[in-house]
């Protein structure tokens, strides 16, 4: 059972960011001392992309495991209350993203997502940012 009251359950709900999340600041961080350059939160893009490269026809979603649903992650998990109205969220998040990537890709655009947890191995998410930015396909 939820211990705060609905008002300040939806007050603390409200003060969740969209952009410049700290995983999204973490991400373009390694991309900039990679020595890429890039723009933020192109409205004219479907979904939006967290960042775009537009000389290379590239987009990056940095995506919260927990309001995106990443399946299998530990991040992920449903909440104990409001059950049905949660998972409905999800499911409609994930279906918007799929809508948006298709969108892109129908556009001509290449797609990486990066998962929050993936932030956690450094070194695993540069190789991941390199091989996608190279101008070998991805």
């Amino acid at each position: 059972m939820d211990t705060l009251a609905p008002a300040r359950r939806s007050w603390l709900m409200s003060r969740i960011k969209a952009k410049n999340t700290k995983p999204e600041i973490k991400v373009r961080q390694l991309i900039y001392a990679l020595g890429y350059r890039y723009r933020l939160h192109v409205k004219k893009l479907p979904g939006c992309p967290d960042i775009v490269f537009s000389g290379k026809k590239k987009v990056i979603f940095v995506n919260g495991c927990y309001w995106h649903g990443h399946l299998n992650c530990r991040y992920a998990k449903l909440p104990k209350t409001n059950i049905e109205f949660w998972s409905d969220k999800f499911i409609r998040n994930r279906e918007r993203d799929k809508r948006n990537v298709a969108a892109l890709e129908a556009q001509g655009w290449q797609v990486s997502i990066i998962w929050q947890c993936e932030i956690r191995a450094p070194e695993l998410l540069i190789e991941k940012i390199k091989s996608f930015l190279s101008d070998k396909n991805y």
